[in-house]
C-alpha cells in the first residue's frame, strides 16, 4: 500500500516507521523540506511536500496540529482514505478545545474517506506497539484499509461505528489522556466481557 503522511512530527514518524517495516511504501510530507527528509531517512521512507504526500498515498495519515487539520486535509485528492489521528485538546485541563474534528474534516472534504484512528495513544506507544492492543476505528468507508494498517502494527482493529461516532472517540481520548497524566490507569475502568455480560457474550445467540 502507498501511504503519505501529512506532517513529519512524532506521530507521523512513529506510525510511518511501523508501516515501512511492514512493507508499505511511505512518503513523509511536511512544510519543512529538511525536516521531512530527516524523518524519511530515519524510517526508510521517501520525502516530499505536503501536496506531494497527499497525492502519493492510497491512504494518507493526517498528523498535524488539530487547529490546521481541516485546512491541510483540503490537499487530499477525492477518493483517498484519510486517517485522522489528531486530538484537539486544551492541555490546561485536558478537555476538548474543538470537538468533532473528524466530522469537520469530512464536511470540508466530503469526497475524501475520513477515518478516525490511532488517536488514543501517544507516539511512544506506536514506536513499539503492545501486541494485541485494541485500536478503535470510526468511519463510513475506508475502514478496511485502516484495519489492515492496524494489524500491520501487531494490533487489533476495533470497529467502533461510523464517522458520527468519531466525536465519542475524540472525547474518550480527552478523558483517557487526562486520567493518564494524573497518574491513573484507564484499564482499571473496564471489566472483562464475562463480568460485563454474564454468560451471554455479545454476538452470541
Amino acid at each position: 500500500m502507498r501511504i503519505g503522511t501529512l506532517g513529519n512530527g512524532l506521530m507521523a514518524e512513529a506510525l510511518a516507521s511501523q508501516w515501512v517495516k511492514a512493507g508499505h511504501d511511505v512518503m513523509v510530507g511536511g512544510r519543512s523540506a529538511d525536516k521531512a527528509v530527516e524523518v524519511a531517512k530515519r524510517v526508510g521512507a521517501t520525502a516530499g511536500t505536503l501536496e506531494e504526500a497527499a497525492a502519493y498515498g492510497d491512504v494518507v495519515l493526517l498528523a498535524v496540529p488539530a487547529e490546521v487539520a481541516v485546512e491541510v486535509a483540503g490537499l487530499v485528492p477525492a477518493g483517498t482514505t484519510l486517517i485522522d489521528c489528531t486530538n484537539a485538546l486544551d492541555h490546561r485541563d485536558f478537555t476538548l478545545a474543538h470537538p468533532a474534528t473528524a466530522e469537520a474534516i469530512s464536511q470540508a472534504v466530503p469526497e475524501v474517506r475520513v477515518v478516525k484512528a490511532f488517536n488514543l495513544a501517544a507516539d511512544a506507544v506506536w514506536r513499539n506497539p503492545p501486541a494485541g492492543l485494541g485500536v478503535p476505528i470510526c468511519g463510513d468507508s475506508g475502514v478496511n484499509q485502516v484495519a489492515e494498517l492496524v494489524r500491520d502494527l501487531g494490533c487489533m482493529p476495533v470497529l467502533a461505528g461510523g464517522l458520527r461516532r468519531a466525536k465519542l472517540l475524540e472525547a474518550t481520548a480527552a478523558l483517557a489522556i487526562g486520567i493518564w497524566v494524573s497518574g491513573g490507569d484507564v484499564r482499571e475502568m473496564f471489566p472483562p466481557l464475562a463480568a460485563a455480560f454474564g454468560d451471554v457474550l455479545p454476538g452470541q445467540p
